[in-house]
């Protein structure tokens, strides 16, 4: 590289042009790098969706039924409770079986206040198995 004239009798003075094509092939070092590795970091998330249709579950025989409708009735195991009753049925249920399930139906119509109320009752006695039971044939 030369920074002057090739003169030897002037006075050398320093080149005042800057040198871009250093500049010029690292840019284009790194913009091939760059489209050879954008692609790969965009990446998808596998979910698995739940599907339509629903199977029956098979379940124990360790389990309560719970069944909340739509005029505010609650049924333990086809039996008519009231609200005051659930924490101790729950609790006895729990010291019996620690494994035990609490399976809810409710009717379409039934607010979610009084489901989540039942849900909160049910995990303060030491529930922590809880499932909703849906009808899969309607739609």
């Amino acid at each position: 590289m030369a920074f002057g004239s090739m003169n030897g009798g002037s006075r050398q003075t320093p080149m005042t042009e800057i040198n871009v094509v250093p500049l010029v092939d690292v840019m284009l070092v790194l913009l091939v790098i760059f489209i050879i590795t954008a692609p790969l970091l965009t990446h998808s998330v596998k979910v698995d969706l739940p599907k339509a249709s629903s199977n029956p579950n098979i379940t124990q025989p360790e389990h309560v039924e719970f069944a909340l409708r739509d005029d505010d009735s609650l049924y333990w195991n086809g039996e008519p409770v009231t609200m005051d009753q659930l924490s101790p049925r729950f609790a006895a249920a729990v010291k019996q079986e620690p494994n035990i399930e609490l399976h809810i139906r409710a009717d379409k119509r039934v607010h979610y206040e009084h489901v989540a109320q039942v849900m909160s009752i049910a995990a303060k006695a030491g529930l922590i198995r809880i499932g909703f039971v849906t009808d899969p044939s309607k739609q």
